[in-house]
């Protein structure tokens, strides 16, 4: 069965190699889906950032950015304030990173990079000083560490039906096998589609759906403990562990860091 087609803005080619805009956005705004001409990196100064195509979606804490291959169709949704600040690089400029989303770190020079970027707006390498400046930040992107947020959508319509039943409610704590005869299959048979379509368990798939979930609820300003049981974790030091091993620290670090970068 064939999906329906939708009708995709796609944004003007942008004159310069690299474009750097910055924006702020309130809780909840939704960037519609839409593609770019250019390679897009989208860094989250602030807030927290989901962004989502038709292979799935990727969730983009603060100090992490977020690549988007040229002519990529993709929406964004905002949790909590975010202070965003994209680059759009002329296609193929940045050769070694995926022709895939990803979520990336940032490193601190980089940051300074992007930052000092946006208040240039427009670079052009017919100046040697912003030829330098396209150089280094393309060195930069270059050796970035990709980072494994992203949630993946299964394509056939059984193993979707299970994808959108856990989506609407992270915290249900049905049996898996209830979910999938209702999406009229076994659970057998939704393991091996999860498997084959996205590269994970239904049960790594339903982990990750949980962290990004949390992610969301902590940038919108919710406690760690409703965040962690909103999300599906059983306690709230499951959650905790599961942050740590994804993120490299405690929630509570992690947002305080978040507002030191900030100060």
């Amino acid at each position: 069965m064939s999906r329906t087609r939708r009708a995709v803005h796609i944004c003007p080619l942008l004159p310069s190699p690299v474009t750097a805009l910055a924006f702020d956005f309130v809780h909840g705004h939704i960037i519609p889906e839409h593609s770019h001409q250019e390679d897009q990196l989208v860094y989250a100064c602030r807030g927290v950032m989901t962004v989502s195509t038709s292979e799935g979606a990727w969730v983009v804490p603060a100090q992490r950015a977020v690549w988007i291959p040229a002519r990529t169709p993709h929406g964004i949704v905002m949790a909590g304030t975010v202070s965003m600040r994209t680059l759009y690089f002329r296609a193929r400029l940045v050769r070694l990173l995926p022709r895939n989303c990803c979520v990336v770190n940032v490193s601190r020079l980089l940051q300074e990079l992007i930052l000092h970027a946006c208040q240039l707006r427009t670079m052009s390498r017919r100046s040697r000083v912003q030829a330098h400046l396209i150089d280094s930040i393309v060195d930069q992107l270059q050796s970035v560490q990709t980072i494994p947020l992203q949630l993946p959508s299964p394509s056939d319509l059984r193993a979707a039906r299970v994808a959108a039943a856990l989506q609407n409610d992270p915290s249900d704590s049905s049996a898996l096998d209830e979910i999938c005869k209702k999406a009229g299959a076994s659970k057998r048979t939704i393991e091996r589609l999860f498997q084959r379509e996205t590269h994970l368990s239904v049960g790594k798939w339903r982990q990750q759906l949980r962290l990004m979930r949390s992610l969301q609820l902590l940038a919108a300003g919710e406690k760690i403990t409703h965040a962690a049981l909103e999300a599906g974790y059983s306690t709230p030091s499951a959650f905790i562990a599961m942050f740590r091993r994804a993120l490299g620290t405690t929630p509570r670090r992690y947002f305080q860091d978040q507002l030191r970068s900030e100060s």
